[in-house]
């Protein structure tokens, strides 16, 4: 399995970006689909997540800000990110639980990393 991100870039603040995230190879189900980012010197932080029914859940410094989304269908989680700060500029990874088979339970995957960087 694969997890394929794009979007990132440069926006000046107050400005948006959105990221895609699309799982390959051998997908039969997604469960928790997510995104985090991780800011130079700082740990890995969570930002967004989405449950396979549509549940989402927020960090605090992004709530109101960020939207996260997904197609099933495409095997695809989105972050609209808009009013962005400086404080955003990381390198936003996605994540997600993923069933290979029927049968199997998930196991987690990570994608490669899409930077953001946000100018004053």
């Amino acid at each position: 399995v694969q997890l394929q991100a794009s979007g990132g870039g440069l926006a000046q603040a107050g400005g948006s970006l959105r990221l895609s995230c699309a799982a390959s190879g051998g997908v039969f189900s997604i469960n928790r689909m997510g995104w985090y980012r991780q800011a130079p010197g700082k740990q890995r932080e969570l930002v967004a997540l989405i449950s396979s029914v549509g549940s989402t859940n927020y960090a605090d410094s992004v709530k109101g800000r960020f939207t996260i989304s997904r197609d099933n269908a495409k095997n695809t989680v989105y972050l609209q990110m808009d009013s962005l700060e400086p404080e955003d500029t990381a390198v936003y990874y996605c994540n997600a639980d993923v069933k290979r088979t029927f049968w199997t339970g998930s196991s987690n995957y990570w994608g490669q990393g899409t930077q953001v960087t946000v100018s004053s």
